[in-house]
């Protein structure tokens, strides 16, 4: 018996890995799409988010089953509660980076980045990209160590987002304010897909320790 409930738990590990690594391919697929003005790739990352949308939803359900079934306790417990945050997370991330690509498709075939802002917006995409495959890392081998590298990285994001703003604020994008609406929105997402990274680092964190630094 106990057995099948290593298991289970095993299995919440594994789809929270595969969940991650299909939120990787859409950030990638949806960034690239946005910085290219790719509709085809586009398209792909809108239609493909239905598939972690059904993981997630497929996860909850396997961890509500061990909850009622298994009554775990200690770290297990943390474990399976921490899952149901996380896939709610790694949703939320799925759907940013489904906004992304809708940007994209919305203004195809012109470019949703306005000029000025390209390097910037290059340098969210990537940063958004490196912290998702720094979450599968995190999830496959629960190296508290990735979740210090994942804050760092929704630092570098977070300077990059006042500096959007900055730009959109001045007088250099007002006979644009299409371009102006477009930049706000992207760089929001970028935003929000970090924090909800370290919202499933901090859940991470709180398996592994039983305890979370709330800064």
């Amino acid at each position: 018996m106990r057995e099948v409930f290593q298991q289970s738990l095993r299995e919440v590990q594994d789809r929270l890995v595969k969940i991650a690594e299909l939120v990787e391919e859409a950030i990638e697929n949806a960034t690239s799409a946005f910085g290219n003005s790719d509709v085809a790739i586009a398209e792909r990352v809108i239609d493909g988010v239905e598939e972690i949308e059904t993981r997630a939803a497929e996860l909850d359900q396997h961890a509500i089953d061990i909850l009622a079934r298994q009554q775990p306790v200690a770290s297990d417990l943390r474990l399976v509660v921490g899952a149901l945050r996380m896939s709610s997370s790694l949703e939320r991330m799925a759907d940013l980076a489904q906004h992304i690509a809708q940007l994209a498709r919305y203004r195809y075939p012109e470019s949703a980045i306005p000029k000025g802002l390209s390097k910037t917006f290059v340098r969210m995409a990537a940063l958004d990209v490196e912290m998702a495959a720094k979450l599968v890392e995190l999830l496959r081998t629960q190296e508290p160590s990735v979740i210090a590298e994942i804050r760092d990285l929704d630092d570098d994001l977070d300077e990059l987002h006042a500096k959007v703003f900055e730009k959109v604020l001045s007088d250099k994008l007002a006979d644009n304010p299409t371009g102006v609406v477009d930049a706000t929105l992207a760089s929001r997402y970028h935003e929000r897909f970090g924090d909800h990274a370290v919202s499933v680092a901090k859940q991470m964190q709180f398996f592994l320790s039983g305890t979370v630094d709330l800064d």
